[in-house]
């Protein structure tokens, strides 16, 4: 027990340890890289001017050695790629091992809940609660039972009761006359037209809009 308490911050140490040692080394080789590719172009610019001097063969010596140093810098760029692919690897690594450590102990965590919760004590628990329900709907269904004088009315005679009062409202109503009729028409004399509305008086503004378009018609 006490070695996977303290094995766990040793193994995470050591990760970020190495996850440092390898920053450290890729930058490094970046600036070694930076190094090697301005000397190779040192070797160019010595290369153009003892070819204005027309000397070939030291012009030559320097091609040379820009290429070397361009091996160097393709050997670099794998170095560096080889690094970078370590530190991927072992970034996902640690993010699996914190989540595997945090799924653990989630699980932990729901085993000692259910420890604490009992299935017998949930059993008890409903029964009593069913129990109480049931005294609840006893108690209710006693405090609506009529009591006293009203608890010897006969149902059957109230509805026979409510039957015969409707049944004398609607004969009421049908029995009731008619207390509206139609208004006559007003007949219109022979010869007379209706009167015609009266056209409203326009303003300013329209008078303007109306003399505005005959002139546009014009």
């Amino acid at each position: 027990m006490m070695n996977r308490l303290f094995g766990k911050p040793k193994q995470e140490s050591n990760a970020l340890q190495t996850l440092d040692k390898l920053n450290e080394t890729l930058e490094m080789l970046e600036k070694k890289e930076k190094v090697l590719l301005k000397k190779a172009g040192q070797e160019v610019e010595k290369a153009k001017e003892y070819t204005r001097a027309k000397n070939k063969r030291a012009a030559i010596q320097c091609l040379k050695r820009k290429r070397l140093y361009e091996q160097q810098v393709e050997q670099l760029g794998n170095f560096q790629l080889r690094i970078h692919d370590q530190m991927i690897m072992l970034e996902g690594a640690k993010a699996t091992t914190e989540t595997v450590d945090a799924l653990r102990s989630g699980a932990s965590a729901m085993k000692a809940m259910q420890k604490a919760t009992n299935i017998d004590d949930v059993d008890k628990t409903m029964d009593e609660i069913n129990e109480q329900t049931e005294n609840m709907k006893q108690i209710q269904e006693a405090l609506a039972t009529p009591i006293g004088a009203a608890a010897d009315f006969d149902e059957d005679d109230l509805e026979k009761e409510l039957e015969d009062l409707e049944s004398e409202e609607l004969e009421n109503q049908l029995l009731q006359p008619a207390t509206t009729a139609p208004l006559p028409s007003v007949p219109v004399p022979a010869g007379r037209q209706p009167a015609r509305p009266v056209p409203q008086k326009r303003t300013a503004e329209e008078e303007e809009l109306a003399a505005l378009q005959a002139e546009m018609a014009l």
